[in-house]
């Protein structure tokens, strides 16, 4: 088959510029977005205020509360005018206090707590107008969703099975599965949980590069321990004393038998009376800010050569 390359080549060229004409109309835009955002984050959980945004900080008590505030950078990715992926790294440190809660019986309980989290954020953004352009000056408001990871802190507990001791503080052999001790020792830590962030902004484009944004941006989260409420199973630890072992084997006398069992109904009732709230309600970690971005270089030419 003979190929006429007179006229595969001017097929080329006119492909070419009119897939430039369409990038240089259509996708005109800066490609690469880095900035810093600063604001406040509030949790909606089972101690505290409710309202989803805008909480009522406390400032007199800093020493105790801390500040509510959220501080993060983030890098977007342009593909077009419209259309943006974006990394947030952030910040939160959150308070919640019972005091200031519309529900009476939240007032009357009188709990209180902070948190703080780091936050992981991979967001797709939509917005309205082409302000991605290459142009000096717009606005535009947006929309976002995507996944984030959240690090966090937490209560765990270890339940010390022990048991029952007299003055000398040697260990008594109990005479029924009751009679020993559990007690629980509460430890501070970290641990991990996802979120579903999404919300909506507005982003006004100046000076070419230069942009200012606001938003407000909901996490629900697949945690109810953000606020301590509830301390999770696997947060958990049990322990048993050896003085006194089980026949014939290395283990305490406490993991055999009777006694095995009634630790284990101890700790599910330690659990059930520990925790606060709604547990099938998961807590949320909402944040409101502004920004600042910085937007720099054009998304390239994919003609074939």
């Amino acid at each position: 088959m003979k190929i006429d390359v007179q006229s595969f080549m001017q097929k080329k060229i006119v492909y070419c510029f009119f897939a430039l004409i369409f990038m240089s109309v259509s996708y005109k835009g800066q490609r690469h977005e880095i900035g810093v955002q600063l604001g406040m984050s509030n949790l909606v959980g089972d101690i505290g205020r409710t309202n989803y945004f805008l909480q009522k900080p406390v400032l007199s008590n800093i020493g105790d509360y801390g500040i509510p505030f959220y501080g993060g950078i983030l890098y977007r990715m342009n593909f077009n005018p419209y259309q943006t992926v974006r990394l947030n790294i952030g910040y939160s440190h959150i308070q919640f206090i019972d005091a200031l809660a519309k529900e009476q019986y939240r007032r009357n309980r009188k709990l209180w707590g902070t948190n703080s989290i780091m936050e992981a954020d991979l967001l797709f953004e939509y917005n309205f107008f082409p302000v991605n352009n290459e142009q000096q000056s717009m606005a535009s408001p947006y929309v976002f969703g995507g996944v984030g990871g959240m690090l966090m802190n937490a209560t765990k507990v270890t339940l010390e099975n022990d048991f029952n001791r007299d003055a000398g503080g040697n260990a008594i052999a109990p005479k029924n599965s009751a009679d020993f001790q559990t007690n629980p020792a509460y430890q501070s830590g970290q641990k991990m949980t996802m979120s579903i962030p999404f919300g909506i902004g507005v982003k006004y484009k100046f000076n070419y590069n230069w942009a200012l944004m606001g938003e407000l941006m909901f996490r629900p989260t697949f945690s109810d321990s953000v606020d301590y409420s509830v301390i999770d199973d696997k947060d958990v630890k049990m322990t048993y004393n050896k003085d006194i072992l089980a026949p014939g084997t290395t283990k305490s006398l406490l993991q055999e038998g009777p006694y095995a069992q009634v630790a284990e109904q101890r700790a599910a009732e330690f659990l059930q009376n520990r925790q606060i709230g709604n547990i099938n309600s998961k807590d949320w970690v909402n944040t409101v800010s502004v920004g600042l971005t910085y937007s720099f270089g054009r998304p390239p030419c994919y003609c074939e050569q």
